[in-house]
């Protein structure tokens, strides 16, 4: 950290904004851990969003950083991994967050930073400067894990409710109780998948600052990066709890259970192999999967048109606005 600090207020800046873009993505992603916990009322909000938090920061220290890998190595060429570049890449993909958490619209930081690398780069050194193999992996990761996520959430309420017939009223004690490990796995899933997309691109930038001489996570960054984004999360984004705890439909203990076992797997899987996923979209689409297994006609679907248009509005919007900010900041800078 030393070595920042002594290499230039231009390099601290894009520290800094980077870690402001991974707190914003805790408070933007924060619903996606806690909604159905609360909603159920298996936890009360202010509880639910500090456990949550404490599982964000421990997710990094516990499933390594391949993420991190696969976003400060295989998006854009390392000429074009510039600090200006890749902070214009932060300040689009915070400015398109910001404007869907003005909207209570659900909405992927992974897209928006993906969009925004792309951005910059494009504009910076052109379309050449986006590796096409790299961007294609994540692509698929960003687009296939809300069809797992939906179809996992689907299986695994089937399952529950064949397993659970004939059962009680009181297995909503066990569904309501079971969400806290649940919860707890999901939030995990969720700090190893999405505070590692910071950690590549502050990697990218120490590297293009000359601070580091070969791509490597240094601990600090892995450090300051679970905790910006546990602190987000603890401050909670309540537009999008409402969206995500009530708005598809009315969330009970049992979708609550099923849709965060659905939601941790498909995410964790993916961070152990490499591939950044939307915390957001695969959480979205496995409480559409758990409510659609119970009854079809129970899922609002206009809300869900909202929530699709915005996802796939988010890239290219987060391109737009870091080719805005790139050119602000080249002739500030």
């Amino acid at each position: 950290m030393g070595s920042v600090l002594g290499a230039g207020p231009f390099l601290l800046l894009f520290v800094v904004t980077a870690l402001v873009f991974n707190f914003l993505n805790g408070f933007n992603d924060s619903a996606s851990t806690v909604a159905t916990l609360i909603s159920s009322r298996a936890m009360s909000p202010r509880a639910a969003l500090l456990l949550s938090a404490v599982a964000n920061f421990a997710g990094p220290f516990l499933f390594g950083v391949a993420v991190a890998t696969t976003i400060g190595r295989e998006v854009i060429a390392e000429e074009a991994a510039t600090i200006p570049a890749v902070l214009a890449a932060l300040v689009g993909a915070i400015g398109w967050n910001l404007i869907t958490w003005l909207l209570g619209i659900p909405s992927s930081s992974s897209h928006a930073l993906v969009g925004g690398l792309v951005g910059a780069a494009a504009i910076s050194y052109g379309f050449d400067a986006i590796l096409l193999p790299g961007l294609g992996k994540i692509l698929v990761a960003l687009f296939v894990s809300p069809i797992a996520g939906m179809l996992a959430g689907y299986l695994l309420m089937k399952t529950t409710l064949f397993l659970a017939r004939g059962a009680t009223p009181r297995i909503n004690m066990f569904f309501r109780r079971a969400q806290v490990v649940t919860a707890t796995a999901l939030a995990l899933s969720h700090g190893t998948n999405d505070a590692q997309k910071t950690m590549g691109i502050i990697t990218m930038g120490l590297l293009a600052g000359g601070v580091l001489h070969h791509f490597h996570v240094p601990t600090w960054v892995i450090i300051a990066c679970a905790g910006a984004m546990a602190l987000g999360t603890m401050m909670g984004g309540w537009r999008i709890i409402h969206t995500l705890g009530g708005k598809f439909y009315k969330i009970r203990p049992i979708h609550g259970f099923t849709s965060q076992i659905a939601s941790a797997t498909v995410i964790l899987v993916a961070a152990l192999v490499g591939g950044p996923v939307s915390t957001t979209h695969v959480v979205s689409s496995a409480i559409l999967g758990v409510g659609a297994a119970e009854r079809v006609n129970k899922v609002r679907w206009t809300v869900v048109g909202h929530i699709v248009t915005a996802w796939l509005l988010t890239i290219p919007a987060a391109a737009l606005m870091a080719m805005l900010s790139y050119t602000l900041i080249e002739r500030l800078f």
